[in-house]
């Protein structure tokens, strides 16, 4: 297989299949060679100014006063994420933004929630390879406690992700979601 010369980074953000002897692989992990280390002190921190701060030298980008972000909290890459004004984050949130995660404005997410934009080919030839596929979570929506979203999916505008759900497929706007894997409950008035 020809290797892309597009940057990494790029078609990482992209999505799709990066071969595990990708030449430009050691460029990945430097920088979760860097989040090993943010991360420890992010989860050291002592004040939520702090952890703000953190958070900003982790993803590389802005992070609203209005957010707040509970530790601890995990990610094993941290540049792919994006969080909107008033994101609420409870404790012991897991993110594996490889593939990207877009958190928008007044998402409140609970504690224990998994958000998962990499997987592996099920070919035991591939399966080293990554297979990325960005997470969108779209304005007010609301993931229970305990919740997993999978790569590729997209929780609609004031949707909301019932605890322990298991989301594998797209969410439509106002409705309530739950199960495993995750199937409508309700509409939302």
């Amino acid at each position: 297989m020809s290797q892309d010369s597009t940057d990494i980074f790029n078609r990482m953000l992209a999505g799709g299949v990066i071969p595990n002897d990708d030449p430009q692989m050691p460029k990945v992990w430097e920088v979760v060679d860097r989040t090993i280390g943010l991360s420890a002190a992010l989860n050291g921190s002592t004040s939520s100014d702090e952890v703000r701060e953190r958070l900003i030298e982790i993803t590389g980008n802005p992070i609203d006063k209005s957010t707040t972000v509970f530790i601890p909290f995990f990610t094993n890459f941290g540049r792919h994420t994006r969080l909107g004004k008033n994101v609420f984050i409870n404790h012991a949130c897991s993110f594996l933004d490889l593939g990207g995660i877009i958190i928008e404005d007044n998402v409140m997410i609970g504690p224990r929630v998994n958000i998962v934009s990499e997987n592996h080919p099920v070919d035991p030839v591939q399966r080293r390879s990554l297979d990325l596929k960005r997470v969108l979570i779209k304005k007010n929506a609301w993931i229970g406690a305990g919740a997993t979203i999978l790569p590729g999916v997209t929780i609609g505008e004031n949707a909301v992700v019932a605890a322990g759900a298991v989301v594998n497929k797209d969410v439509p706007a106002n409705v309530i979601v739950g199960g495993v894997p995750a199937r409508i409950i309700k509409a939302i008035k």
